[in-house]
């Protein structure tokens, strides 16, 4: 048996019938649980958030799609 760390409801778990980086699903609070430990079986939580969305705004925009002031000075210098 082991603890789910995000509710703590016991989970019926059979280390030789698991692997490393296997996923498992809590039952009662149905979180996402990674393996990582068999022996003796240790589980961590999958975090939802995981960073994505923070990622796209970077690239040379900002956040209206317009290209940032630097870009803007680099075009005209070319120009010039």
């Amino acid at each position: 048996m082991v603890r789910c760390p995000e509710c703590a409801v016991e989970i019926d778990v059979d280390e030789d019938e698991v692997e490393e980086g296997e996923i498992l699903n809590c039952p009662e609070c149905e979180a996402e649980l990674e393996v990582v430990q068999t022996h003796p079986v240790h589980l961590n939580v999958i975090s939802e958030d995981d960073g994505d969305e923070d990622e796209e705004g970077e690239g040379g925009e900002n956040d209206n799609g317009d290209l940032g002031e630097d870009a803007l000075d680099d075009e005209e210098e070319d120009g010039e």
